[in-house]
């Protein structure tokens, strides 16, 4: 089982100092440009543009590089794409999750850049269900992938209610800094945000206290944070990129685990193939059903937005591992 890592105290209390460090540049008065007054902000991808939209509200205008049924992993910028980024007066992205994004940053110029991987810390994870930091990185074994982040470090930070708190509060003091004539909306609506999360993560936590295992396969080890969160063990199929073909050893180690540990389900997502999960689950007579990363919206999510597709995935967790 993952050992639950304990983040410090000042974790959360250094994250607004974090989101302001975060930001390549600041000016002294608000950003926005808009002709509407707005502040125009551009997300990578729907994690991002959920946090913009939540703190921000009224006061930003939201555009998103990953439109909807897009895997975020496999993103190519368009020129026109290249054209809105540099325009902007905020971006928000997650290095190390989408190489064209990094780059798009990196040449557009823009003086605010907020780097979610800045404001918290990210671990490395595999696709086994145990955790592989301090390990060699990048060591291509066998079953296992560290392909993205700085050293093979695992981007998926907002599966973790606790982790994605804390970016909040770094994207909450980056937006106060970008926009200081609404500070003061952006950390009552931060709190509003921090609040819920926190509820959500008692949810998680209580919902998943009692189970008959503690063991789920997935298509894509993108619930390593969740795992050590709640106690779990996360065994994915692939690694933490979706696209990536698992070998027949790890086909076959999948199967023992399906024994040993009992597992019922074998988990796959909308916007990545299902096949290797569906054939996983037929060679073991298991079942299949929907874990959800979170890394956009379309109409065949479990729910409209991160908090109603998060509770999605907790009852079917829930059902999978067999809530007392």
């Amino acid at each position: 089982m993952n050992v639950r890592r304990l983040i410090p105290a000042a974790a959360l209390a250094g994250a607004v100092a974090l989101g302001a460090t975060a930001l390549t540049a600041c000016s002294a008065g608000s950003a926005g440009g808009g002709k509407d007054g707005k502040l125009d902000v551009m997300s990578s991808f729907y994690p991002m543009q959920f946090l913009a939209e939540q703190i921000g509200k009224d006061h930003v205008k939201v555009g998103t590089l990953t439109k909807p049924g897009v895997e975020p992993h496999d993103l190519e910028i368009t020129p026109k794409q290249t054209g809105q980024l540099g325009e902007s007066d905020v971006v928000l992205y997650l290095k190390g999750l989408q190489p064209a994004v990094d780059k798009a940053v990196a040449q557009s110029g823009v003086k605010h850049v907020v780097d979610a991987a800045k404001l918290t810390k990210l671990e490395v994870h595999g696709s086994s269900g145990h955790d592989h930091a301090g390990e060699g990185e990048g060591e291509g074994e066998e079953g296992h992938d560290h392909a993205h982040g700085e050293a093979g470090e695992d981007p998926h930070v907002w599966l973790d209610p606790v982790k994605y708190a804390e970016v909040a509060k770094g994207v909450g003091a980056a937006l106060e800094k970008a926009d200081p004539d609404h500070a003061a909306d952006y950390r009552k609506n931060t709190d509003e945000l921090l609040g819920k999360l926190t509820a959500l993560d008692t949810e998680f936590k209580d919902g998943l206290q009692n189970t008959a295992s503690k063991t789920f396969i997935t298509t894509h080890s993108a619930f390593g944070y969740l795992a050590e969160r709640y106690g779990l063990d996360q065994e994915g199929i692939s690694g933490v990129d979706p696209e990536s073909e698992p070998s027949p050893a790890r086909m076959k180690e999948l199967q023992a685990v399906a024994k040993k540990d009992n597992v019922s389900t074998v988990f796959f997502e909308t916007l990545a193939s299902d096949k290797t999960a569906k054939t996983l689950a037929t060679d073991t007579g298991l079942k299949t059903d929907v874990l959800d990363p979170l890394e956009g919206i379309t109409d065949k999510s479990q729910g409209a937005d991160y908090f109603e597709v998060m509770r999605s995935n907790l009852k079917n967790l829930q059902k999978a591992l067999g809530s007392k």
